[in-house]
């Protein structure tokens, strides 16, 4: 009898972590640039993927005092708008198996790269950028909590 309880309270623990499991492995959540200086919110909008600026390690400008801008733009009008809760994916669609293609846009420069975002694992998320048709370079980002 008790054999059996216990294995009822397993199937069942099972049974609830698998979908936990599963969300895991996609790409929506918080991710940490490589570098640790930036997370990204990931989820899904529209038919692909939005990522979104949700903090940076140096929010604020030591230069200015104020907070971090797209200073890099060259659109004027965009060079004032906060790095925090900027958009960096434009298009990202599907094009495979939990693998996205589109645009990215880097503040460090200023400019936007044809881009793929995959997951690379369920913490783990592979981020290229290309300019043209062959140089291209990439980061893993990893999932992390708020």
């Amino acid at each position: 009898m008790f054999r059996f309880g216990f294995m009822i309270v397993m199937v069942a623990a099972a049974l609830i972590a698998a979908p936990a499991k599963a969300r895991a492995a996609g790409p929506d959540g918080i991710w940490l640039t490589q570098a640790g200086d930036a997370k990204v919110r990931v989820s899904k909008c529209g038919a692909g993927i939005c990522g979104v600026v949700v903090w940076l390690r140096d929010p604020i400008d030591p230069a200015t005092g104020k907070a971090q801008v797209d200073d890099k733009n060259p659109n004027p009008a965009l060079a004032r708008r906060p790095i925090i809760g900027l958009s960096l994916f434009a298009g990202m669609r599907p094009s495979g198996a939990n693998k996205w293609s589109g645009q990215i846009y880097n503040a460090d420069d200023g400019k936007s790269y044809a881009s793929n975002v995959s997951v690379a694992g369920p913490d783990e998320l592979k981020v290229e950028g290309c300019v043209g048709s062959g140089l291209c370079g990439g980061e893993t980002w990893s999932r992390t909590t708020r």
